[in-house]
């Protein structure tokens, strides 16, 4: 059953949040690939591609990145935020997050607010690398005063701090990675890649779903792949610009509608679906 159409700012049918993943040689340090450490290409060419076709689509977004940027790229945060985007946590260097134990956790989300912090960036957001979250996470995010968290999962929901899942559909290596062969075979029946052009028709029709059920989509991109998928993105931001200016769809970052779900929390009785599969091991 299609959900309230009438809960989004403006009469708008739909909320879609397109976000940004990675930033700098964090991820592959955390995988020990050789990376030498302060002139990253997602920092230097990426980034300035994907804050320019934003802007020329005039969509915000939220941007997951690496605490440890805050000691490298401090710049770069700031680039981020000046430009009128958000900037949210991926934790402090893309630490698969479902494999930390509590106090790991606890001393990780510390660690990278107070370096985001002492760069002007404060930090509302979260998305856990991996997509899982652990049972105190949330008690945790709510505690270091974070207003949102993205897991792997569907729906909204109103807990000890806003969740605005993601789906692995929705993310854009999940269709074109060869690390993801295993979770496509689990979710879709068959590990081959979709490629580019499944990125921008996957992304379209949530877009598409998203109006005709009312509900919130979360739109996952890396800022590292923009090059690849320049096309692509600039189609689906084309797509959310569109139906923005029709009134169907209300662009937003996900703080922002973290705020809004929590200030009108009657609208939202729902619970959020958690999805505990893992890509490394979705079996």
């Amino acid at each position: 059953m299609p959900r309230p159409a009438n809960r989004w700012p403006k009469g708008t049918r739909a909320a879609v949040s397109v976000t940004f993943d990675n930033l700098g040689e964090a991820a592959e340090q955390e995988l020990g690939l050789p990376s030498p450490t302060g002139d990253h290409y997602s920092v230097t060419t990426a980034l300035p591609l994907v804050l320019s076709e934003l802007a020329d689509a005039d969509v915000v977004a939220t941007f997951f990145v690496e605490g440890v940027n805050a000691e490298t790229y401090p710049d770069a945060l700031r680039a981020i935020v000046d430009a009128g985007h958000e900037c949210a946590y991926h934790a402090w260097r893309h630490e698969d997050w479902s494999r930390l134990s509590d106090s790991e956790q606890h001393a990780n989300l510390a660690r990278g607010v107070a370096a985001m912090e002492a760069v002007g960036v404060r930090p509302a957001g979260f998305r856990p690398p991996g997509g899982q979250i652990g049972d105190a996470t949330l008690q945790m995010l709510r505690e270091e005063g974070f207003r949102h968290c993205s897991p792997a999962g569907e729906g909204v929901g109103v807990e000890q701090t806003v969740l605005l899942p993601f789906s692995w559909r929705n993310v854009d290596v999940y269709h074109v990675l060869p690390q993801f062969a295993a979770l496509r075979a689990h979710i879709d029946g068959s590990g081959d890649p979709g490629g580019v052009e499944t990125v921008a028709q996957t992304m379209v029709a949530a877009i598409d779903d998203s109006i005709e059920q009312g509900a919130h989509t979360t739109l996952v991109l890396h800022t590292w792949l923009i090059e690849a998928e320049r096309d692509a993105v600039r189609r689906i931001l084309r797509h959310v610009q569109s139906a923005a200016r029709r009134g169907d769809v209300w662009a937003a970052r996900c703080d922002q509608v973290a705020d809004w779900v929590r200030e009108h929390a009657h609208a939202f009785s729902e619970h959020a679906t958690l999805d505990e599969t893992s890509w490394l091991n979705p079996a």
